[in-house]
């Protein structure tokens, strides 16, 4: 009979679940976006060959995306082929549950008598926690904010006083720089990873995009997210350039703004050409802001199929270790993702949002942050892609009657959802 997981976490645990063993072990980890994140596992190797050095972690290939990371732990699942450690959306997480391929943390918790779930911010912990168990420790969280070229936005009137605070705000200033010779003034981030920027428009005015199997784009909250891209597209007559096309050209001084995920700071920053770059508080739709923002992110789970204890002891010790301290730390300084560790943000990193300003724009927000919502059911994935594609063809022309868009949109998304009960 083979042993269980909670009877092997167990044995850990009695035999003290952070004791070291002093065979070598090795452990295979998966994460997404090599551009944002190999810095910062590099780092947080080093110091973990350090500290563990029996402990050997061999990095897969990157994911391409969340949704690429959901899709290949779902097929090695079925191959037998699952890493250890993988990281995931914080969106992506209930279907990885719900299949039983994620294992529950708690097993692991309880043998750990310094491990404090106060540590991590509730909000966060929560977005991993199903049916009161933990099953993914959030790693990195982000907030949509905007990215300014100062020297760009200069030649149309605007310094660190008068940067735009609503959507409308955003378009006039299009027009100005549109006006002061800037092609491209503008590049607002629809098509990134899980929709997330349809959502942080419903978020703004404190509706949630999905309420159990109700796809809510129907409701006068969905019409207005739709007209708000609408209008942001056409006013600043935006190009429909891929996300990484779009961060390139920022970075290189080609768009004068750009509203996109925090996460990318550390990469803009170390790729930018010669301009002052200033990071700023999300618009809204009026001028009291949004009223909320989902939280983006990914978060570490525990897949592995291995029932050797020593094994599992590596992937706990690992798992804990980048999120949490200084591991958590790291994500902070080489990135613009906000530790989800509370030791992090407020201890270990005490003076260093005073020094980096750009980076300390999404911890403003943080009051904020929602639930970035997945899409229910064995279509969830799909009807993310659905959603994306509805997205671009406004973006490209394909749409001008928001209307009749939010008509279609609903009627195709929501076939795709669990009918109730």
């Amino acid at each position: 009979m083979k042993p269980t997981l909670t009877a092997m976490a167990l044995a850990l645990a009695a035999t003290g679940a952070t004791a070291q063993s002093q065979d070598p072990v090795t452990i295979e980890f998966a994460y997404p976006y090599s551009h944002l994140f190999d810095i910062t596992y590099e780092r947080i190797l080093e110091r973990f060959n350090a500290d563990h050095p029996h402990i050997t972690v061999e990095f897969r290939a990157t994911y391409e995306s969340y949704e690429d990371g959901t899709n290949t732990i779902l097929r090695e699942a079925v191959a037998g082929e699952l890493p250890d450690v993988t990281m995931q959306g914080l969106n992506r997480q209930a279907i990885l549950v719900e299949r039983g391929i994620a294992k529950s943390l708690e097993p692991f918790i309880a043998g750990e008598e310094d491990f404090e779930r106060d540590g991590y911010h509730q909000a966060m912990l929560d977005l991993g926690t199903f049916e009161g168990e933990v099953y993914g420790l959030p790693f990195s969280v982000s907030l949509p904010v905007g990215y300014y070229n100062m020297e760009t936005m200069a030649q149309a009137g605007y310094d660190a006083t008068n940067l735009p605070t609503t959507w409308d705000e955003v378009i006039a200033a299009c027009e100005a720089l549109q006006e002061a010779g800037v092609d491209n003034p503008v590049f607002w981030g629809w098509n990134i990873t899980g929709n997330w920027f349809l959502q942080a428009l419903m978020w703004s005015q404190d509706e949630p995009t999905m309420v159990g199997n109700d796809f809510r784009i129907d409701t006068p909250a969905g019409l207005t997210a739709l007209e708000t891209m609408h209008g942001i597209f056409r006013g600043c007559e935006m190009q429909n350039l891929e996300w990484d096309a779009a961060l390139a050209s920022f970075s290189a001084g080609d768009i004068g703004m750009l509203f996109w995920s925090t996460s990318a700071v550390g990469a803009v920053e170390r790729n930018m050409g010669d301009f002052t770059l200033m990071t700023h508080e999300f618009p809204g739709l009026t001028e009291d802001g949004p009223m909320g923002l989902p939280a983006g992110g990914n978060s570490a789970m525990l897949v592995s199929d291995s029932e050797d204890p020593a094994e599992l002891e590596a992937a706990w010790l690992w798992l804990t270790y980048i999120t949490s301290g200084e591991g958590a730390a790291d994500v902070a300084r080489t990135t613009g993702y906000m530790p989800p560790n509370q030791a992090a943000n407020e201890i270990i990193l005490a003076d260093f949002y005073e020094e980096n300003p750009t980076k300390a724009t999404a911890v403003r927000q943080i009051e904020l942050l929602r639930e970035w919502q997945a899409y229910p059911g064995d279509n969830g994935l799909a009807a993310t892609q659905v959603i994306a594609d509805y997205l671009e063809g406004i973006v490209i022309g394909d749409y001008d009657d928001m209307e009749v868009l939010q008509q279609e949109m609903a009627e195709e998304v929501q076939d795709l959802m669990p009918a109730d009960g």
